[in-house]
């Protein structure tokens, strides 16, 4: 999970610097063009290190540049806050493959808790990112930069921990409950 965090992290990297700089400056052109720094610099980076990028990093950079040179050309700062949404929906098709958050859990966990469940929480992933998607674009088009700022960096980061400790809270209780079992059935030592 710290993987796929991490992940999420790097893609939203250029908007939270977005963020800082507007709030900071006040400055939406100095904003979008050092999210659109941000944005060259990460995939070099990436690059000089060797490491290969995969196609979100690719459509971060795309995005980035794409929608970040829309809203400078239009003065509109629309095109730069639709990006989470185009994220939330690429990481959202992803998830939709099943299985795919088996991948994150410890074997212990593989082990022990139903794959069903597994299964379906990859799925509430899913609809949780389309959902962060389409609320996202419309909070973009509905309101302020600083009411969307804070939808994005409080609302969709809460939902995402929400979520997790959701998930997390079902697993552990699923798996203290077959451990439990399996010790109540066990048969007992000899003496």
């Amino acid at each position: 999970m710290r993987t796929a965090l991490y992940q999420l992290g790097e893609d939203f990297l250029s908007t939270i610097i977005f963020l800082i700089v507007y709030f900071v400056s006040g400055q939406l052109y100095l904003a979008i063009i050092v999210a659109i720094a941000v944005g060259i610099g990460q995939f070099l980076l990436l690059k000089l290190r060797g490491r290969n990028t995969d196609i979100m990093g690719w459509l971060s950079l795309v995005m980035v540049i794409a929608l970040g040179g829309a809203s400078l050309m239009t003065n509109d700062s629309r095109f730069i806050m639709a990006k989470p949404s185009v994220v939330h929906f690429a990481i959202g098709i992803v998830m939709l493959r099943r299985g795919w958050l088996a991948r994150y859990m410890p074997e212990f966990v593989k082990q022990n808790v139903p794959e069903n469940v597994l299964v379906g929480s990859g799925y509430a992933w899913a609809a949780l990112m389309f959902a962060l998607g389409l609320i996202n674009l419309y909070v973009a088009n509905r309101y302020s930069i600083e009411v969307w700022a804070w939808f994005i960096s409080v609302y969709a980061v809460g939902a995402k921990v929400v979520a997790f400790l959701i998930q997390y809270a079902v697993i552990f209780v699923l798996m203290r409950r077959k451990l439990r079992l399996a010790k109540s059935t066990a048969a007992p030592l000899p003496p």
